[in-house]
């Protein structure tokens, strides 16, 4: 057998020993993916910081006897008052729920003050931390409490507000996925106009999602890592945004090697060595910039790193080795009927992106600086964003347990409706009751459950829930109650805001200088990682710039979530360098080839600017799906990230980095061999006559 003739039986079977390996591996992973909703918990203590005092006091409940308790409280309301007869119909409903499950206590209805409205507060242990037994109970009572002739009833608490969201965070399941898929699907019909070719990246980024998921459920049974309906909606949109924007590259690429190259294996190869660097840098960053949240304090930041490092990588592989197969597999056909045929040229025409390259080479200090005046404008937008986002506020749609505790606030505006637990040693129960009692902003408080060392004690502020009196109770309470633990939701939205806080000022200097030391390898230049970080950076400003002037004006939301400006951060800087690694690679690709700065600038935007406009629309359209969601804060995240990677597709990467770099010229390259103009060739001395 020939040489030629080994090569070319070579270039049939690699093909198919990497689809066979991948077909072997899925069927490993599949068992282990199968058990991710096993282990997926949306419990309080998943989002809450590791070391916080709420924390602990959700812990702890859950040691003691019955598990952790789910609260609730029954509202009935009439307008212009309840009558004899809605009391006996509360009384008899409230029977035939302890008849459904088992109640911690016989509930003890409290009247309003101006007789509209009587308040039950129920508690069950049975369900104890099992989050469908939670449910299951929450919707039976709901079942059981229904509105009757003018009499509304309506289930709050935090076991209501608790399952309410948990039911969202379900959605995020199989609705997100369907509709990330959907959004991909379109979009890639439109950019590839082929009845073919736009499945293939779709299926292999499936296979990527679903080797993800396999890998996730190893996570959490090899280190304990936190998995949540968040940290796994994220994986996906991850898996399926950034996978798609590496078929992009490779796919744009491999197109241009067909026309070079005869055999689809070779084009294939040569598509790899072309752009296999920038997609493994690329991918590199985004995961080394999320593995940076491992640094944060909170739990859902810290689970969802790895998660979506996982999603990155595992589209990463999908795309650098069964993509590549499968489109050799099916040969030049699979772009029908756009064909690209050996030996043939580009229909030349000239494109948008060679339009805005020209304009930036003209003018690039105008472009330059109108750029990063309306950046800067637009950043201002940050100081209209409202405050933090309240328990109750939460909701999209607003849902019956927040409707009830906006009842109760309204009908007992002198005392909370919402408990204060406090977990004390229980050698020292009855002093700390005793020193709860004097607190300022105390209305009552009583001794509950004790086990294992512990006794759980239910104080009632005077303040209404998360107003500025309860927190200052809770506080004194935090700071007079040496050894016990202040927690509950209130207390919960308090440790939330201050980690959150703690955890921007270390996790985001930790992004910045990995994401600056993997650029400054990667592109052998100083000048260039930091005129790229720079742009990411105001790119970030500027969408939460649009958030302050949407969220309350138009969507209507009262608060923001405290989390939104770290991982917004680390997100849009991470995703944004991906598409400046794109694009400061084709440039200083052209550049080792010879081209002069404006020449190599230009260049690299005409020929890349097309897939990251297309990676971009991808990406941000996949964010956007979490806009759907019935949460704010996932509305607020998904759209500030959507609009942060529109920003930086269409302006930043197109307009501002073209432009600073047709103005710095060679120095970009800085201290790099680039930066320095090449030595001009001396003309050879002629020999002297004699």
């Amino acid at each position: 057998m020939g040489a030629e003739q080994r090569n070319s039986t070579r270039r049939r079977a690699i093909p198919w020993v990497v689809l066979a390996l991948w077909i072997g591996v899925l069927a490993l992973a599949s068992p282990f993916a199968s058990k991710l909703g096993d282990v997926q918990h949306d419990r309080v203590t998943d989002y809450l910081p590791a070391s916080a005092d709420s924390t602990q006091v959700a812990k702890i409940q859950e040691q003691l006897p019955g598990g952790q308790t789910t609260e609730l409280v029954l509202v009935y309301h009439r307008t212009g008052g309840l009558t004899a007869a809605d009391r006996t119909m509360a009384a008899q409903q409230l029977a035939q729920i302890g008849t459904l499950h088992p109640l911690a206590a016989t509930p003890h209805g409290v009247p309003s003050a101006d007789g509209s409205t009587l308040m039950y507060p129920v508690t069950s242990n049975w369900p104890g931390t099992d989050e469908k037994k939670r449910t299951a109970l929450v919707d039976d009572i709901r079942q059981v409490a229904q509105d009757k002739g003018g009499l509304t009833v309506e289930i709050g608490g935090p076991g209501a507000l608790a399952t309410d969201a948990g039911k969202v965070f379900d959605s995020l399941g199989g609705p997100l996925l369907y509709t990330t898929v959907a959004v991909v699907a379109v979009l890639l019909i439109l950019i590839y106009r082929s009845p073919v070719l736009w499945l293939v990246p779709l299926v292999v980024a499936g296979v990527g999602d679903f080797l993800s998921t396999g890998i996730a459920y190893g996570l959490h049974q090899a280190f304990g890592t936190t998995i949540s309906g968040q940290s796994t909606g994220i994986m996906t949109i991850l898996a399926f945004g950034a996978g798609t924007d590496y078929a992009l590259l490779l796919v744009s690429r491999y197109r241009e090697e067909l026309r070079r190259v005869e055999r689809p294996y070779d084009a294939m190869r040569a598509a790899l060595r072309g752009c296999g660097p920038a997609v493994l840098a690329s991918s590199g960053t985004v995961a080394a910039g999320l593995l940076c949240l491992l640094a944060a304090d909170l739990n859902s930041s810290r689970g969802m790193g790895p998660l979506g490092t996982v999603g990155v990588l595992s589209a990463l592989v999908a795309m650098l080795t069964l993509l590549p197969a499968l489109l050799v597999l099916l040969g030049r056909r699979v772009f029908w009927p756009l064909v690209p045929a050996y030996g043939s040229t580009p229909k030349a025409r000239r494109s948008l992106f060679t339009a805005m390259g020209s304009s930036a080479g003209r003018r690039p200090l105008l472009v330059l600086t109108g750029g990063a005046v309306l950046l800067g404008a637009l950043a201002l937008g940050i100081l209209n964003l409202p405050g933090s986002l309240k328990q109750d506020d939460t909701f999209v749609d607003r849902p019956d347990s927040v409707t009830a505790m906006r009842t109760l606030a309204e009908a007992y505006p002198e005392r909370s409706a919402q408990p204060i637990d406090v977990v004390t040693p229980a050698a020292r129960a009855d002093a700390t009751l005793a020193t709860i009692r004097a607190t300022r902003g105390v209305a009552g408080a009583q001794q509950g459950r004790s086990g294992h060392g512990w006794t759980e004690i239910s104080v009632t502020a005077v303040g209404a829930p998360q107003s500025a009196a309860e927190t200052r109770t809770i506080e004194d309470l935090r700071h007079t109650l040496k050894g016990s633990y202040v927690g509950g939701p209130s207390a919960q939205q308090i440790d939330l805001r201050d980690t959150n806080a703690r955890d921007r000022l270390v996790v985001v200097p930790i992004v910045l200088a990995s994401v600056l030391l993997i650029l400054i390898v990667l592109l052998r230049s100083l000048v260039a990682p930091l005129m790229l970080v720079a742009a990411v950076i105001a790119v970030w400003g500027a969408a939460l710039g649009i958030g302050g002037l949407v969220f309350g004006p138009l969507f209507g939301f009262q608060g923001t979530d405290p989390g939104l400006g770290l991982l917004s951060f680390v997100f849009l800087v991470a995703l944004g360098v991906d598409y400046g690694i794109f694009l400061m690679h084709r440039m200083r690709e052209e550049s080792t080839g010879g081209a002069e700065p404006v020449a190599a600038a230009l260049t690299a935007l005409r020929t890349t600017g097309g897939v990251i406009a297309s990676a971009g629309l991808v990406l941000a359209a996949t964010f956007a799906v979490l806009t759907n969601m019935g949460l704010v804060q996932l509305v607020e995240l998904g759209f500030v990230i959507a609009v942060g990677v529109l920003l930086d597709t269409f302006l930043v990467r197109t307009y501002l980095v073209t432009s600073a770099s047709v103005l710095l010229g060679r120095k970009v390259w800085w201290p790099g061999r680039l930066s320095r103009a090449p030595e001009a060739v001396r003309p050879e001395r002629q020999p002297e006559s004699v």
